[in-house]
């Protein structure tokens, strides 16, 4: 375990990095409360989106990582503030024009368009937990709308009432002067239509813990800031939280960094110990735009689980935070395979190594081995020429390729045929295009095939890999990958591809024998 804790305490991996500065927090004595206390916050105001599960799963990463650099006992809460008014109908729900008539009211107070739930919010929390659970994670749950109901917020409401000028002062300074006239850190929930109201205070009594407003028709209201009866505008809220619990780390996105001066500087006036930050880059779609929890846009949790496993995700989360990603379907296949290459790599790497080997932040102390025989890239272009329908089929060449394998000592292998087929229908299929080949590449594709045909060198990737190789250049083909380029593009319909040997080695010499002879006769691109 030293080695480990050594190897820790000098790893580049950016949770260790993390970890490292949430260790010196408490370097001089340890927390009065026993643990370190990690916070993620959700706002469920439409569906669980990959943001949501990236934010836990980095999160996660960086406590193994200080679990490993420290004996501190650590926990791990999220939060969700579903005490929040639902400001706008999501457009990913079913019948949304049923929920316009719950506007602002608190999200557990909405009806459950999915009628499965005691309320939206209920639904949305509960669609965060089934996802999180899935990946195995290790936390616990906190509803808002419990804590404020509960009184478990009362000691750090009072306190804002009692120091309302001085968290109002930090507020107007980042707010336009027509908004800074009707803002108030306090949001009343009206007593007789349950909505969450955005009215300025006539009156904050400290020594009674009360606030006095008028509501949109003009009646005046006295309210305790205790027992449920008001929430915290969002960004009082966040520093508000760290105060009550006392959180010592949270991440958030980048669209957060700027208000991290505000969080910091309202958790301490309200008598706590700003935490440690970690701001990462945002998300975004297929088209570079933001990804949004409320819009449906970019890649769901369920859609990526769909075509990969859950490990590819959590893989794809560790990779370069600080840097904005496209999040969209294409980068499933890579992030697979890079994940399988760096199991493979792990088994003989040392202590050093493996501390910044993305799977031990994945995977921790228990990192297993790849069964994967065949990339998944490699996958995906034989399902498209032997026009799989099930994964059976893909297990007739991988069978031949790799004798040994099977679908229950290959459990990694098994669920990406899976995988595979199903991801080639959807996103590979519908928009394969073949070409013709050109003259100079027609007749390399005939020596190609005349090679073939004369092969008695067996299945060995790397020897069929040279074959291919050798035509190219006896052909001219000038880069190289004009050649390979070619071979993707009127034997597969696509515009990249796999080591082609490889490929040939998986399909079979006399498959694709056949694949060229039917794309020098036009039968694919027809």
């Amino acid at each position: 375990m030293s080695d480990l804790r050594d190897a820790g305490m000098k790893s580049k991996a950016w949770p260790f990095e993390e970890a490292r500065k949430l260790l010196k927090r408490y370097e001089k004595a340890p927390p009065e409360k026993g643990y370190v206390l990690f916070e993620t916050g959700y706002g469920p105001s439409g569906l669980p989106h990959i943001g949501t599960f990236g934010e836990v799963s980095r999160t996660t990463m960086i406590r193994r990582a200080f679990e490993v650099i420290s004996d501190i006992p650590t926990r791990l809460i999220c939060f969700s503030d579903d005490v929040d008014g639902m400001r706008k109908v999501p457009g990913n729900v079913p019948n949304p024009e049923k929920l316009k008539d719950y506007l602002q009211l608190p999200l557990t107070k909405v009806p459950d368009p999915f009628g499965e739930f005691e309320s939206f919010g209920h639904h949305n929390n509960a669609m965060l937990r089934r996802f999180l659970d899935t990946f195995g994670f290790e936390y616990e749950f906190i509803s808002a709308t419990e804590y404020y109901a509960s009184g478990q917020f009362d000691e750090v409401l009072l306190r804002a009432a009692e120091r309302y000028d001085d968290v109002m002062a930090v507020m107007l300074k980042s707010l336009r002067e027509e908004r800074r006239e009707t803002y108030s850190i306090f949001l009343p929930i009206h007593p007789e239509t349950g909505r969450v109201l955005y009215v300025p205070m006539k009156h904050v009594d400290a020594q009674n813990g009360t606030i006095t407003f008028d509501d949109e028709d003009g009646r005046e209201w006295t309210l305790p800031v205790t027992g449920g009866h008001v929430k915290l505008q969002w960004k009082p809220d966040f520093g508000a939280r760290w105060a009550a619990l006392d959180v010592d780390f949270e991440m958030y996105g980048k669209d957060h960094s700027t208000n991290t001066p505000i969080y910091d500087r309202i958790c301490e006036i309200l008598g706590g110990r700003k935490p440690e930050h970690f701001t990462y880059e945002l998300f975004l779609d297929e088209n570079g735009q933001k990804i949004s929890k409320s819009s449906g846009n970019g890649v769901s949790i369920d859609e990526w689980l769909t075509y990969a496993s859950t490990e590819s995700l959590s893989y794809f989360m560790y990779l370069k935070p600080k840097t904005a990603k496209r999040m969209h379907f294409d980068v499933i296949p890579k992030a697979v395979d890079e994940y399988h290459q760096q199991l493979r790599a792990y088994a003989d790497q040392d202590t050093d190594a493996r501390v910044n080997n993305p799977v031990f932040h994945i995977h921790g102390h228990n990192v297993p081995a790849s069964t994967m025989v065949v990339p998944f890239s490699m996958l995906l272009n034989l399902a498209s020429v032997s026009g799989a329908e099930d994964k059976e089929t893909l297990w007739g060449f991988i069978a031949r390729y790799a004798p040994d394998a099977s679908p229950d000592k290959n459990p990694d292998m098994d669920a990406a045929a899976g995988f595979a087929v199903r991801y080639y229908n959807d996103f590979v299929k519908p928009h394969k295009v073949f070409r013709l080949a050109e003259e100079h590449e027609r007749v390399a594709l005939q020596d190609l095939l005349a090679r073939l045909k004369a092969w008695d060198g067996g299945l060995d990737a790397e020897e069929l890999q040279s074959m291919v190789f050798a035509v190219g250049k006896e052909h001219g083909f000038d880069p190289l990958r004009a050649w390979f380029a070619t071979l993707y593009e009127v034997l597969l319909g696509a515009t990249q591809g796999p080591r082609f040997g490889g490929f040939i080695a998986l399909y079979g010499v006399a498959e694709t024998i056949a694949l060229i002879e039917d794309a020098l006769a036009g039968k694919l691109a027809a």
